[in-house]
């Protein structure tokens, strides 16, 4: 008898949990959300998008396993720390000028109530961060749940920089802790990032309401460092030159990307292709490494139960030059360094399925919120592009790209086109991006009528931006 009423107690024990996650599922219609965000990545450093000299097996996952945006664009930034401008874009939704515009009022006004962490948090969402931030704004302010919040970069050190000087220079190796950087705290930045990311998502699958992950990875900016076994999976004699690689950029002064710019001391002047190697060499192991963090987080999603209700998106906050076109930061309008990767999985995805159309990075929030069933504000100016990723839609959100650095450079890409301006230089750069993707050859002089109607393409996205830059006075041959 005892036995009966035992196995009688345990059936309706498993069938009222049972009920109860029946229940939660229905109440929890709503998906989760991770967002994975790297530093200073282009679009050219994943092996399954074309780059065989990488490895990234997770990222290539991601590609195989979702939908891939090809042509990803940051907008730029309004001084060298880029990655400043496109956080700001990305959470709270506006256009570059008006990014800037809230970042000077934000503390003082206390505007944290139109970030994209307040808003998924208005909805119900369990909202957490950890890593990189570079927004004035306080986090904590932002997220329910804060950890690592890490500036815009790890402390560097004078050594380095200018290097290497020769291939016998082994001053710096990236694995040697006493450089402190990502090894500031004994453990690598990657690596605390991937475990307060495993710590998140175990205590969030244990509460009924969705969940929302901002993982904001330093990787790969520099101080480029990671563990040896990373750096001698790319022996520096295997690398490859880029094609557009020169000793010196023409007007580096004038467009802000002299000596004057830390991110351009990193490697001598003139750029030596040895130089240019083992920045790269470095480079690529930061990202494989930062990569098999990723796998961890994933497999611990994975582990949770919640990946088939969790959409993920993966990209960076802009990208970089390492070698190409004789620079080594982010501030040019060259795709190396305003192009990005972006990768979305999840529900309704199809999976292993590219997208050309032009988008900026920032759509991300936008389309986060549609699939959260959250409304737009009016502020936020970026578009979701949800119904390209599902295959719903083929018309694309944007007719032309704007970029621009400061006020030494502005850019518009169109129609397989783009435009450089650089108004102290006094020069204009056209590129054909279609026959020419390295943008190696400028076809300014060949093809002026097409240069004076992107200009004034240009002048009318500038009102649209409230970019107040007055390229006509610099430029009136341009309106004849």
């Amino acid at each position: 008898m005892f036995l009966k009423n035992t196995l009688y107690i345990l059936v309706g024990i498993f069938f009222f949990a049972s009920c109860k996650q029946e229940e939660k599922t229905i109440e929890n219609s709503k998906p989760n959300i991770i967002f994975l965000f790297a530093d200073d990545q282009s679009f050219k450093t994943i092996k399954a998008l074309g780059n065989n000299e990488i490895k990234t097996p997770t990222l290539d996952k991601l590609v195989e396993s979702g939908v891939t945006f090809s042509n990803t664009y940051n907008m730029g930034g309004w001084n060298g720390a880029i990655c400043i401008a496109s956080r700001t874009m990305m959470n709270t939704g506006r256009f570059l000028w008006r990014a800037k515009q809230w970042e000077d009022t934000s503390i003082k006004e206390n505007l944290s109530n139109q970030t994209w962490g307040k808003m998924m948090e208005s909805a119900g969402y369990q909202t957490y961060m950890s890593g990189k931030w570079h927004l004035k704004i306080n986090p904590d302010s932002c997220f329910q749940t804060v950890s690592h919040i890490r500036p815009g970069m790890p402390k560097d050190t004078k050594d380095g920089y200018n290097r290497p000087l020769s291939e016998s220079d082994t001053t710096w190796q990236p694995w040697n802790k006493k450089f402190g950087g990502f090894w500031e705290g004994e453990k690598h930045w990657s690596e605390v990032l991937k475990e307060d990311a495993v710590g998140f998502i175990e205590n969030a699958s244990k509460k009924d309401d969705p969940f929302f992950m901002y993982l904001a990875f330093n990787a790969p900016h520099d101080p480029r460092q990671s563990p040896r076994k990373y750096v001698d999976m790319y022996p520096v004699e295997n690398i490859e030159v880029p094609a557009s690689f020169q000793p010196l950029y023409p007007n580096k002064e004038e467009i802000g990307c002299g000596k004057g710019l830390r991110d351009e001391r990193l490697a001598p002047f003139p750029r030596t292709e040895y130089s240019v190697k083992v920045n790269r060499q470095e480079y690529f192991a930061i990202i494989s490494h930062m990569d098999d963090q990723i796998k961890q987080i994933l497999d611990a999603l994975e582990k949770s139960g919640e990946k088939e209700n969790t959409y993920i998106f993966f990209s960076a906050d802009h990208g970089l030059a390492c070698g190409e076109h004789g620079l080594l930061g982010k501030q040019n309008m060259y795709d190396h360094s305003v192009r990005v990767p972006l990768m979305i999985i999840g529900p309704d995805i199809p999976k292993n399925k590219k997208v050309e159309h032009d988008i900026y990075v920032q759509d991300i929030m936008a389309t986060s919120l549609e699939l959260a069933g959250i409304e737009k504000p009016d502020y936020v100016e970026f578009k979701s592009f949800a119904d390209l990723a599902k295959g719903q839609s083929q018309q694309g959100n944007y007719d032309e790209i704007f970029g621009c650095y400061t006020s030494v450079q502005r850019m518009i890409r169109k129609g397989g086109y783009k435009m450089i301006v650089y108004p102290e230089a006094k020069e204009i750069l056209l590129f054909d991006l279609n026959n020419d993707p390295e943008e190696l050859k400028n076809i300014s002089e060949e093809e002026q009528e097409k240069v004076k109607t992107l200009f004034k393409d240009l002048l009318k996205l500038q009102g649209e931006m409230d970019d107040e830059l007055d390229l006509q006075a610099v430029f009136p041959e341009m309106l004849s």
